[in-house]
């Protein structure tokens, strides 16, 4: 029996006879698993045309240096003969690459996803420890670098390749050698990401080509808005700008790439560049509504922030939308494991929908799951959010334990977030249930009591943690940073939460700090926070 013979709720798309929910989008029209096909070529033979198509798909904004469509392709497969030929690599071989947001970056991914090599990319800020742990992982044979971590880089079968070299732009640029095809299957690994790690030991994320298929499949339901100029601050080598590259490609969108995020060229980007969408994580949208820079700058060309990597409070929205009322900010939910996006606010009227991560795409379907009895509920109630669709990952490497943690034998997601679906068929995320903090019985939402400390006009920026308590078992200690020669104490903080949440919620402890740990998503690295707060004699909290 099919979904087709149960009622679906055509407001919130939840099936009472399955328990499950299920889009209201148009199915996602992908090709047939067992046609050959790597992710690049799928995303040439979908991209979205446009008058001229040769329009630039990506500009450095730093340097001004741009790539056309078809200087792009150009470059992309002579690369990848160049590596075929002369280096000799073959697929199924793994390459690690430890670089900034540069204009090599994406040439560099299709070249290799032509070739069938698994793309491995990381942080170039890691230390050589946690390169080595990540190599550990994905077994590379050869790297791809910046000069400046060069070094950082273990000795490979066919050592490192410096991307910001005169030599890397002559394999890009000098005249194409032979190159023989390679049959690629989109259930072959096409890259390993790496979990954030902030609750553990790093993962490596298994992605297939047919799951960077489905996931930028699954934009392209979208009408095209031209001409779209995206300012990517995100990092190439996170999965949210990882899969933006096959995305923008797709859509035929311009990308404006920052090699490292500021705040002020930002604004001079989207001035200079007529930026229409940013893409960025969550503390710059914070900053953009709390400082001075953007004051008597001409934003006028920007309509959407799509924000992603945490979730932004309703306060922190009204704030942003005060300051720039001709722009919406379009939050959106995923994680590595999907290889990109569960849910987003697509339009302006879902944007209005603020505190939500938007809707499902039809690639997903979706159950929110009692964490005590294990039963699947309805529309309004909180529980474990788990997805099933095509661009779930094969599984973590070499981690059987944690794959059959995070993956049920049918082909759900257990995604670890506390979360509930309402009657209009909106995601809204409570906080990661890890994360929880356990006081007298009661659930406190880290996530809940950070928004509201960002909504204080001299707070900059916070983080909540549990801390232990003899009494209560755990309370909510916060990490304030304070805007510049504010007088801010810490009566004054535990009061204007008090003033707005339960007593059991309230802040009983408060540190200031000068800045919060976050990774390159935006996500607060709370383990960090615990490490300088919390007593010896409670380390494993």
């Amino acid at each position: 029996m099919g979904i087709s013979d149960f009622a679906v709720d055509p407001r919130s798309g939840f099936c009472a006879e399955t328990k499950t929910f299920h889009s209201l989008r148009p199915t996602v029209q992908l090709p047939p698993e067992n046609v050959l096909l790597s992710a690049d070529a799928y995303t040439y033979s979908v991209r979205a045309p446009s008058p001229g198509d040769d329009s630039p798909v990506i500009i450095n904004s730093t340097t001004g240096q741009r790539l056309s469509y078809s200087e792009f392709v150009r470059r992309s497969k002579t690369l990848a003969a160049y590596l075929q030929s002369i280096v000799g690599l073959n697929k199924g071989d793994a390459a690690y690459i430890l670089s900034t947001n540069l204009i090599q970056v994406p040439v560099l991914y299709f070249a290799l996803l032509s070739l069938g090599v698994v793309v491995s990319p990381a942080n170039p800020i890691n230390t050589k420890a946690e390169v080595a742990r990540q190599t550990q992982l994905c077994r590379p044979v050869i790297a791809f670098t910046i000069s400046s971590a060069v070094h950082k880089i273990p000795k490979l079968r066919y050592g490192t390749i410096v991307i910001d070299s005169f030599e890397f732009e002559l394999m890009m640029t000098s005249p194409r050698r032979e190159m023989v095809d390679v049959k690629v299957s989109q259930s072959d690994l096409a890259g390993i990401m790496y979990s954030s790690g902030t609750t553990g030991n790093v993962k490596g994320v298994m992605v297939t080509h047919r799951n960077l298929i489905a996931m930028t499949g699954s934009y392209m339901q979208r009408k095209a808005n031209w001409p779209v100029v995206l300012l990517q601050i995100v990092p190439y080598f996170h999965v949210y700008g990882f899969h933006y590259v096959f995305k923008c490609m797709a859509k035929n969108e311009t990308v404006v790439i920052m090699e490292k995020y500021d705040l002020e060229k930002t604004i001079d980007a989207v001035e200079k560049y007529k930026v229409t969408d940013l893409a960025v994580a969550p503390p710059v949208v914070v900053a953009m509504s709390k400082k001075a820079v953007t004051e008597g700058r001409d934003l006028s060309s920007l309509e959407t922030v799509a924000s992603g990597g945490a979730p932004l409070g309703k306060e922190l929205i009204e704030a942003f939308t005060a300051k720039f009322p001709g722009t919406v900010i379009s939050q959106g939910y995923g994680m590595t494991e999907v290889i990109g996006r569960i849910s987003e606010a697509l339009d302006r009227e879902e944007c209005s929908r603020w505190g939500s991560s938007g809707k499902f795409p039809g690639i997903w379907e979706a159950k929110i799951v009692d964490q005590e009895t294990g039963a699947s509920l309805p529309p309004l109630k909180r529980g474990e959010l788990w997805v099933k669709g095509p661009s779930i990952m094969k599984g973590y490497v070499n981690d059987p334990k944690a794959t059959s943690e995070t993956l049920t034998p049918d082909g759900w997601l257990r995604t670890g977030d506390l979360c509930y679906i309402d009657e209009d068929g909106f995601l809204f995320i409570v906080d990661r249930l890890k994360e929880l903090i356990k006081y007298k019985g009661y659930q406190v939402a880290p996530a809940e009591l950070e928004h509201l400390l960002q909504s204080h006009p001299q707070i900059v920026d916070a983080a909540v943690i549990p801390y232990p308590d003899d009494e209560a078992g755990q309370v909510p200690m916060a990490f304030i940073v304070r805007r510049p020669e504010s007088k801010l104490d810490e009566a004054q903080v535990m009061d204007f939460i008090a003033e707005q949440v339960a007593p059991y919620k309230k802040i009983r402890r408060v540190s200031f700090v000068t800045s919060i740990p976050k990774n390159a998503s935006g996500k607060i690295l709370r383990k960090e926070l615990k490490k300088i707060s919390l007593p010896e004699s409670f380390p494993k909290l």
